[in-house]
């Protein structure tokens, strides 16, 4: 068995940043290895049942986020495994985007063997040699043993910055008063749940939801999701620090996704920290179960039907990059002359040690832009990020961690690190012109 391999562009982690840089960069003809750590593609997609995807539209409805995105989108379709962009019923986003979770790992690699790119799962990177400023190795371990990697250029879309922090690259963590993080979730499936019986109580009890509801549009529009039973919820007792009910319908038609546990004050890269939350998640996912059961109408005859495989992680380590994106540019739709993607999600805090979550809309025409300077870390010359990792601020995090913004920093990395090795040149001295007449030429909005 092999036990050095020879690549000219490593991603580690195949999350939905990782799938998309891998595609992005097989596609620009490098030789192009994508490394996971798990049996499977998704990241927190799969491993965690994050769901829906949210979003690809700004709030008014544009549609700022395509590319390679849209293409898994659009292939999911094409085999049953997503309805396409629908409009979200919570009223938080413009649109939500369904999907089976077992349909989306097998077309991620459908479409990473149709790019040229080499996929190995079961692998964990646990040593990085840097000679210089550069980059040379990646040690994982399997359960073959030993693994050595060698690349021209690698890009970290482990959500985790594993590579970056291993290389020494300046990284971050949570909020700067007291570096606490955003609580993690363990998210869970449930069957059986009548949601005809969940509209009509929509419409019957309007207050008892969030105020951006669309309650008057419930008739014509599919129930995406639902965030309320404020009432319930604050007579339940639960010793949960939240303040109500949210979940999202599908993929079958009497399922729906919760997303209601609430794991707080834990680091998500200490492994002690993770043994305890996994072991909480699933103790609230439990409560919280039997309380929709026995209070919530439509849920009489629901039970759990999955978990995830892992406690779903909202934050962890950050790069300290050539530009940190912060609150301000997110909220006032800043775009920049290094933008290499556009996102119309809205701040989406989750308090890290309170009950509540900050939400700020995006000004302006209802999108951001991120620089491609966020991509890239200071001191490692071969090194770009993409995903929950690249470099912002605890506030602007809250905005670049969701879905599609990781898969449109993915496809950004990936082929920059592809364009990187053509001109023979460090990421940080490619040309951003070119790059991003790439992107666009390969259907990115800018």
């Amino acid at each position: 068995m092999k036990r050095e391999l020879e690549y000219d562009v490593v991603v580690v982690g195949g999350g939905p940043a990782g799938i998309n840089a891998g595609i992005a960069s097989g596609r620009a003809g490098a030789k192009t290895l994508l490394v996971e750590r798990y049996g499977f593609l998704g990241g927190m997609s799969t491993v965690a049942l994050v769901y829906p995807w949210m979003t690809f539209h700004t709030n008014s409805g544009n549609h700022v986020i395509k590319g390679i995105a849209q293409e898994i989108v659009e292939r999911l379709m094409a085999v049953g495994g997503s309805p396409g962009h629908l409009r979200d019923t919570v009223g938080f986003t413009y649109s939500v985007t369904p999907y089976h979770p077992e349909k989306y790992k097998l077309v991620a690699l459908d479409m990473l063997e149709e790019a040229g790119t080499d996929v190995l799962v079961h692998s964990f990177v646990d040593q990085v040699k840097v000679d210089g400023n550069k980059i040379t190795t990646i040690n994982l371990t399997t359960k073959s043993g030993p693994i050595r990697v060698h690349a021209k250029q690698f890009v970290d879309t482990s959500g985790d910055a594993d590579v970056a922090y291993l290389s020494g690259a300046p990284c971050l963590q949570g909020r700067d008063s007291d570096k606490q993080t955003q609580p993690m979730t363990m998210k869970f499936r449930m069957r059986g749940v009548n949601l005809q019986r969940v509209k009509e109580e929509m419409k019957a009890n309007p207050s008892n939801f969030y105020r951006k509801t669309p309650i008057d549009e419930l008739d014509e529009l599919p129930l995406t999701g639902v965030q309320g039973f404020y009432k319930e919820w604050n007579e339940s007792g639960i010793p949960i620090n939240r303040d109500q009910v949210l979940f999202f319908a599908g993929p079958e038609d009497d399922e729906v996704l919760v997303n209601c546990t609430r794991v707080q004050g834990l680091d998500g890269t200490n492994v002690f920290d993770l043994s305890k939350g996994e072991k909480e998640g699933r103790k609230q996912m439990l409560m919280i179960a039997e309380f929709l059961q026995s209070k919530i109408p439509g849920f009489e005859k629901a039970s759990i039907s999955a978990a995830g495989s892992q406690i779903g992680i909202r934050e962890t380590r950050r790069i300290d990059g050539e530009y940190a994106l912060t609150l301000d540019d997110a909220v006032h739709g800043k775009k920049y002359e290094d933008t290499i993607a556009l996102s119309g999600y809205p701040i989406d805090i989750h308090d890290p040690t309170g009950k509540g979550v900050q939400a700020n809309d995006i000004k302006g025409d209802g999108s951001y832009g991120i620089p491609y300077r966020c991509l890239v870390p200071k001191v490692i010359d071969n090194l770009l990020m993409g995903g929950r990792c690249i470099s912002t601020t605890h506030e602007a995090l809250a905005t670049t961690r969701l879905t599609p913004s990781c898969m449109a920093t993915g496809q950004a990395a990936g082929t920059a690190a592809a364009l990187s090795i053509q001109d023979n040149v460090a990421p940080r001295n490619l040309n951003v012109t070119k790059l991003q007449k790439y992107l666009e030429e390969n259907g990115v909005v800018l």
